[in-house]
């Protein structure tokens, strides 16, 4: 008999599999994918064959669970036939003639309807916005909800805990959503679970990881919402998570880096929508769905308010719903856009509806930060600089120590769109968020007066600037962009 040698047999297995993936790899990997994040795994599989394997079975999909996705179906349902006709707005103006397209791809897309009689006020001031969250809180006679990508504990946020507490002694029902990997990652995350606790307050993790007790779902996908919703009256959404403004990192300490956060505060039948919101991922961790929490919506219109419209988006939903919203509104822009995203790593159609804006003689801004915490993000960013600025766009750097974290844009001076999103392909694609695209221009004036006061604090980036970077940033920048694509 001949002898066999053992490791030529197992070399012999390890081309064949080697072989075998990346077969298989261009079979699967370009199917219902980008074609930039086709490319992206596939180079990753080519070139790293069992990694990259391995890490498209952990990450390469983003659908959830079939029993998330069943009882988001329900709730969107639920959510359509509960808001059948409250969609009453003014006419006292008349609307862009492209709105009503956009509010209806919106309707569409989310469930929610575009709802008049709304006030909403803008909040900048990082502590400042706590202490009125916490007012509310005090007020509170039925319900609090309180729904954040990041809660934490410290000394910064014990007078919302505090607020919370009371509010529960007085009978209030608070419940608390957070996003489990985010949460734990700060510190002092087993102190907060315990407040929460001691304090009578019920709540839950968003999208957790937990094996042994059933629940796993593709790790890497988010909640990275941020809502406060008190009594069904008074709503809260935005950027700003419930946190010290430095995070509470070792890292981010010695920088000295603080968050600049943006939050605006509804009145008005807007704020059911909101509750709808935390209502729907309540529902997702507890199979608990509070109907009861659910308030009658006013029809009347009133005059002099604002015309909002909840966008919710995330892999729960077939569309990728607050890309195509944000798509729309950049076309159909007439005169300017102003952008404001701490994590600005578009996609192809994005930075072609920008890059087309400025050819079609808008004027287009972007306001991003000198400084960042996250340097994959913040190289992959960079990278998408020197087309814009030879495209036209103006880009504003907010000036460290600060992370300018507000996500907003404005269209023309009639429509904003304020949440959670970024505008990036992880928004896009794997974290649950909500957008609020509201019509008005006492509104849009808020937020031009939150712009120029970036503007104020920030230096403009020129191209001639840009042209100078070492080669080296220009590589990593480059090798960021590649692996941002890869979802």
């Amino acid at each position: 008999m001949f002898g066999i040698d053992v490791s030529t047999v197992i070399l012999v297995i390890a081309l064949v599999v080697d072989f075998a993936i990346r077969v298989v790899a261009i079979i699967v990997v370009p199917r219902n994918r980008r074609p930039t994040s086709g490319m992206a795994w596939l180079l990753a599989i080519f070139f790293l064959p069992f990694i990259g394997a391995l890490l498209f079975l952990m990450i390469g999909y983003r659908t959830l669970p079939r029993k998330r996705l069943e009882m988001q179906e329900e709730i969107n349902q639920f959510i359509l036939d509960s808001t059948e006709g409250i969609d009453q707005v003014r006419r006292d103006h008349p609307w862009p003639p492209w709105l009503e397209s956009v509010v209806e791809l919106n309707r569409t897309l989310g469930s929610m309807p575009l709802v008049g009689g709304n006030e909403a006020r803008l909040l900048g001031d990082y502590e400042g916005t706590f202490a009125e969250m916490v007012t509310d809180i005090d007020q509170a006679r039925n319900f609090v909800h309180v729904e954040f990508y990041i809660f934490s504990l410290d000394r910064t946020t014990a007078p919302f805990f505090d607020a919370l507490e009371n509010a529960v002694k007085r009978g209030v029902t608070v419940r608390v959503l957070m996003d489990h990997i985010q949460s734990m990652r700060k510190p002092g995350y087993r102190a907060t679970l315990n407040r929460l606790t001691a304090s009578g307050v019920k709540w839950e993790l968003l999208l957790p990881l937990q094996p042994l007790k059933g629940k796993w779902q593709r790790p890497d996908l988010r909640n990275h919402r941020k809502l406060l919703i008190v009594d069904g009256t008074v709503g809260y959404m935005g950027s700003q998570n419930v946190i010290d403004r430095s995070y509470n990192m070792p890292a981010n300490i010695r920088r000295g880096l603080q968050w600049k956060d943006l939050m605006t505060r509804v009145e008005g039948p807007i704020v059911s929508g909101l509750n709808a919101i935390f209502i729907t991922d309540w529902y997702s961790e507890t199979n608990d769905l509070l109907t009861r929490d659910i308030q009658p919506v006013s029809t009347e219109v009133v005059p002099h308010s604002l015309d909002c419209q909840v966008v919710p988006s995330g892999p729960g939903f077939e569309g990728e719903n607050n890309l195509r919203l944000f798509l729309a509104l950049l076309y159909y822009a007439q005169d300017s856009i102003i952008i404001t995203s701490p994590y600005f790593v578009p996609d192809e159609s994005i930075l072609y509806a920008i890059t087309t804006a400025t050819q079609r003689g808008l004027n287009v801004e972007l306001f991003v930060s000198e400084v960042a915490d996250q340097a994959l993000v913040y190289h992959a960013q960079r990278s998408y600089y020197e087309e814009l600025l030879r495209a036209g766009v103006k880009i504003f750097m907010y000036k460290a120590p600060y992370v300018l974290h507000a996500k907003h844009f404005t269209i023309d001076d009639e429509v904003a769109v304020i949440g959670s999103s970024n505008m990036d392909m992880r928004s896009f694609s794997l974290n649950f968020e909500v957008s609020m695209m509201v019509r008005g221009r006492s509104f849009v004036q808020q937020l031009r007066a939150v712009q120029d006061g970036y503007r104020a604090d920030s230096r403009e980036l020129t191209l001639e600037e840009w042209m100078k970077q070492p080669l080296r940033s220009t590589v990593l920048d480059n090798l960021a962009r590649l692996t941002s694509a890869v979802q």
